[in-house]
């Protein structure tokens, strides 16, 4: 995936907005006012950090090497995926759905009501 695939992705779940509040080389996306995933845009081949379950964290950086611990970001809760050869669309959009609903999922019940989750 490219970042124009990633940003178009993400901006198809419900309630999500965008945003700079890092700087421009920094694309964020937030549902609810929390964030789900950062997206470097200076980088090549493109790069993420998503939310995870610490469990499944580990196992997706034991069983793919292009997938780290979210860099300046909580180790246990975050990853940094590389979008490289080998990393497939529909691993990438698992971890961005993931993401999603880790977040979307800890919003109050009134916070997902008002945006149709």
């Amino acid at each position: 995936m490219d970042v124009e695939q990633i940003r178009d992705y993400c901006l198809a779940r419900k309630g999500v907005t965008e945003g700079f509040p890092f700087g421009e080389e920094t694309l964020v996306f937030k549902v609810g006012g929390r964030i789900f995933l950062l997206l470097s845009l200076d980088a090549s081949p493109p790069q993420f950090n998503v939310k995870c379950d610490p469990l499944k964290a580990v196992e997706l950086r034991e069983k793919y090497h292009f997938v780290m611990p979210g860099y300046h970001m909580n180790k246990t809760h975050w990853n940094t995926v590389v979008c490289e050869p080998g990393a497939t669309g529909s691993l990438l959009r698992q971890c961005i759905d993931d993401s999603y609903a880790l977040v979307a999922g800890a919003l109050p019940a009134s916070t997902r009501k008002k945006l149709g989750i």
